[in-house]
C-alpha cells in the first residue's frame, strides 16, 4: 500500500506482484492518477523519467506497467496531492447516477467539451473522475478495484439498496479475516461498467491500515529476495503474459 501519508485521509495504491507473470494486458478502464508535485516532476527529470508536457505546468508520465500518471507542477500541498482517479465509463450520464444517486457522492464539476464528470463524498478527499469513452469499457488483464471505508453499521444498508435496484454485488457482505490483525467486513460491487468497488467497515479498517514505519524497509528487503528472474532465466522460461 503506497501513498503520502495514512490511509485514514490520504489515497493509497495497493500494488500487487503476482508471481510468474511478466506483464499485463491493459484496458481503457483506468485512464490516470493526478497528483501536485513539483518534487516528482523533478524526481522524474533527475532520474531520466519520460515526462511530456500535455499543458502549461501539466506533464504526464507512465509507470512501468503502462499506467498515466499527470504531475501538476505546483508546490506539494500540506493535505494529500493526488487530487484525482480517473475512470473510463461508456455512459456518462448513467454512471453518474450509479455514483451518486446509489452510492453518495457529490458532483463537483462537470465538463461537457472533455465528457467528465468529478466527485467525491468530502471536498477535501481526492477526487473520482468520470469520462466517457465513447464505447465500451475494457478492463484488460490489469485491471482493480477502488475502495472505500464507511462505518461498518453502513455496510448493510449498501448491500440492500443495491439489491433493491437489481445492481451487481460480487461480494455480499463478508468477515474477512487478517491473521494477526482485525478481522474487516466487505461489500464488493459493479458498477455498470463492471468497475469494482469495495466498502469496508471503517471500524476494523482503521485498526488493519495502520502505518508500518518499517514499510519502505520490509518492501526493499521483499524485492532483493525476489529471484524470479534469476529463476526463470537459469531454467530457459519467460514469465507469462496475463
Amino acid at each position: 500500500m503506497v501513498g503520502f501519508g495514512a490511509e485514514e485521509d490520504h489515497f493509497v495504491a495497493e500494488l500487487t506482484y503476482n508471481y510468474g507473470v511478466g506483464e499485463y494486458q491493459l484496458g481503457n478502464d483506468f485512464l490516470g492518477l493526478t497528483l501536485q508535485s513539483s518534487a516528482a516532476i523533478s524526481n522524474a527529470k533527475r532520474l531520466g523519467w519520460p515526462l511530456t508536457e500535455v499543458a502549461e505546468a501539466l506533464y504526464v508520465t507512465k509507470a512501468p506497467g503502462g499506467y498515466d500518471f499527470y504531475l501538476i507542477d505546483k508546490e506539494q500541498p500540506t493535505h494529500d496531492p493526488v487530487l484525482k482517479v480517473c475512470l473510463g465509463v461508456s455512459d456518462l450520464q448513467r454512471s453518474t447516477r450509479y455514483w451518486t444517486t446509489l452510492l453518495g457522492m457529490k458532483v463537483m464539476k462537470t465538463n461537457e467539451e472533455k465528457k467528465t464528470v468529478l466527485m467525491a463524498f468530502a471536498d477535501t478527499q481526492c477526487k473520482l473522475e468520470l469520462q466517457d469513452i465513447g464505447g465500451t469499457v475494457d478492463h484488460g488483464t490489469a485491471f482493480g478495484r477502488i475502495a472505500f471505508s464507511c462505518p461498518r453499521e453502513q455496510l448493510p444498508d449498501i448491500e440492500a439498496l443495491m439489491k433493491k435496484e437489481n445492481q451487481k454485488i460480487l461480494t455480499p457482505l463478508v468477515s474477512l479475516d487478517t491473521p494477526g490483525k482485525a478481522t474487516v467486513e466487505v461489500v464488493i460491487l459493479a458498477d455498470p461498467d463492471d468497475h469494482e468497488i469495495c466498502f469496508v467497515g471503517d471500524e476494523a479498517f482503521g485498526q488493519l491500515s495502520v502505518m508500518d514505519p518499517k514499510g519502505n524497509d520490509l518492501l526493499d528487503k521483499a524485492m532483493a529476495e525476489d529471484k524470479s528472474d534469476e529463476w526463470f532465466a537459469k531454467h530457459n522460461r519467460q514469465k507469462a503474459a496475463a
